[in-house]
């Protein structure tokens, strides 16, 4: 696919002007918690940072801009961001929930909101027939991670949202694994597109923050009211960080997706690998329909080694290049275990038939010299 450059000076211009005193080429930290005011409720918009600061209002125009949408919300973690979207649900409410997601989004369903009455029921979106016999005048909400983590499932959108319009139903796009720069939901006819900013709009792997992006004005003021009443807002100096990594996303972006390809490639080809899980591969299941509403593959895949368990601990004990950590779309190569790291509290019979076996590894490709992150996957998989 064919790599959109107007989106290079999108990202470094997005939500940020010259600072009009002094004329900052950068939004400053507005390091306040209050704001005087000339006499009780007169205030030049801001009262309180849990309700509004100048730096979060600056990088939530951004992400606004960023998705295509007209506003932008802005959270201390990528599950208070979710947390905050539930939360403008009824309790009682049904939400179908695509089977493989992260674990953390699958916890937050399952062990604390399914307390409230929630009825979270977990399929497979891409067997439409699945979806349809859980649809109902019920159903609220539709949850879609495209790509899913960490089987990496692309779930046609436009199909999903033909679904939540028959029923009243509004239509949440996990859009973590792709990014605005390769992907925007809300064009397919999402509702609400939600991020953890930890991951590839941070791109650092030195801040947590949550993002939500939406057109609705109703449900706009919903999420702004639970955002302020809530309170899980990030602090200026981690709005500013965002700032500041949104600039440089769109490189970033281009070279995370070309070292993921060949690596891929070389994963593929490799005898000690059984099955590569990566769209940008012509053998996906989904790769067309990712050509179709993707315009770049990320830098996100997971495989799985013939050995099993045996096998992911003699690998991971001859990377050098690769880390072994949670997380994901820094700047530097990670390489994750789902079964006992990020999806741990997945129950077990659900990881079985999702395929996240003990055999299997997830990497966040980094931005990294390809050659250098070639050797080190080439001697870890020749040790095996």
């Amino acid at each position: 696919m064919e790599f959109d450059h107007s989106l290079l000076t999108k990202a470094v211009h997005a939500g940020t002007e010259p600072e009009p005193i002094t004329g900052a080429i950068m939004t400053p930290i507005f390091q306040t918690s209050t704001y005087v005011q000339k006499s009780p409720g007169e205030h030049k918009g801001f009262e309180y940072s849990r309700a509004d600061n100048p730096t979060r209002k600056a990088l939530e125009e951004a992400l606004a801009i960023l998705e295509g949408g007209r506003w932008g919300l802005s959270f201390s973690s990528g599950l208070a961001a979710e947390q905050a979207v539930i939360q403008i649900l009824n309790p009682g409410s049904r939400v179908l929930v695509c089977d493989d997601v992260y674990g953390g989004t699958g916890r937050l369903f399952r062990t604390l909101f399914a307390r409230y009455g929630f009825d979270f029921r977990f399929v497979d979106m891409r067997d439409f027939s699945r979806v349809e016999s859980c649809l109902s005048s019920d159903t609220a909400m539709i949850w879609v991670e495209s790509p899913s983590n960490p089987m990496m499932k692309v779930i046609d959108i436009r199909k999903m949202s033909e679904y939540a319009k028959s029923v009243g139903a509004i239509l949440v796009v996990d859009n973590t694994f792709c990014s605005p720069i390769f992907q925007n939901p809300l064009e397919l006819g999402a509702d609400i597109v939600i991020h953890s900013a930890t991951k590839y709009l941070g791109g650092h792997s030195d801040l947590i923050g949550g993002a939500v992006m939406l057109t609705d004005p109703e449900l706009y003021e919903k999420l702004k009211y639970v955002q302020f009443a809530g309170g899980a807002v990030p602090g200026p100096f981690e709005c500013f960080m965002l700032l500041r990594s949104i600039k440089t996303l769109a490189v970033r972006m281009r070279q995370h997706e070309e070292n993921a390809m060949k690596l891929a490639q070389l994963l593929r080809d490799h005898p000690r690998v059984s099955r590569v899980f990566y769209p940008g591969l012509p053998e996906h299941p989904d790769y067309h329909l990712a050509q179709k509403q993707m315009r770049g593959f990320s830098g996100m895949m997971s495989f799985e080694l013939k050995d099993g368990w045996d096998g992911v601990l003699k690998f991971l004990k001859r990377l050098n290049i690769f880390a072994l950590a949670e997380s994901l779309g820094g700047v530097e190569s990670l390489v994750n275990h789902p079964e006992r790291m990020t999806h741990a509290s997945v129950p077990v019979e659900m990881r079985k038939t999702l395929g996240i076996t003990p055999g299997l590894l997830r990497l966040s490709v980094g931005i990294e010299y390809i050659e250098d992150l070639a050797a080190d996957l080439q001697s870890a998989l020749d040790y095996l």
